[in-house]
């Protein structure tokens, strides 16, 4: 009965660990964010609440620029209720190739891992919602599918309560010479 027991509770932590960015090492196409966030990008999305309900929908226009390993990312929401919202990340690579992210609403800095084919970020916003701000924590994974298409889900939690998930698809357009 003592083993049934240590191997149920084994199974039950095991679960409720987080997944390694380790397990996507070999994923490709490799993402390189200097790259794939380059330029003009589109991203269309929604908020669910922890019932999976969709609470919000937007879309985004993005504009990245890089100088060596410093990114800019300046992204313009436009939501489903005609309101409009604006955060300017600034990207830095590490040397031990992890990255920082910066932006206004964004309590420290963001903390990112980068393997294979995905990005796992991790960080606090400060989320506006009905005239008052909340610092929320968001659990943001993204995964590049081909050059042109990365899905992320992020979710979103408040002292380890579950609020609900961010779901969104970025597109690069075509090259230009496949638009012709």
């Amino acid at each position: 009965m003592c083993r049934l027991v240590v191997v149920f509770v084994f199974c039950l932590l095991a679960g409720c660990s987080n997944h390694s960015i380790e397990r996507y090492a070999q994923q490709q196409p490799a993402l390189q964010l200097d790259e794939y966030f380059n330029g003009e990008l589109e991203a269309w999305g929604m908020f669910q609440n922890r019932s999976g309900e969709v609470v919000k929908r937007f879309h985004v226009a993005l504009t990245g620029s890089w100088q060596g390993d410093v990114g800019t990312l300046d992204e313009r929401f436009t939501y489903s209720d005609g309101t409009t919202e604006r955060r300017v990340w600034t990207l830095r690579r590490q040397a031990d190739g992890s990255w920082r992210g910066t932006a206004a609403d964004v309590l420290g800095e963001a903390i990112g891992e980068l393997s294979g084919n995905a990005l796992h970020w991790r960080y606090q916003l400060l989320l506006k919602v009905d005239g008052d701000t909340y610092v929320v924590d968001f659990d943001d994974w993204m995964f590049l599918l081909d050059q042109r298409v990365m899905l992320n889900r992020a979710r979103m939690s408040k002292w380890g309560v579950d609020l609900g998930e961010v779901t969104l698809s970025f597109t690069r357009p075509l090259p230009r010479s496949a638009r012709d």
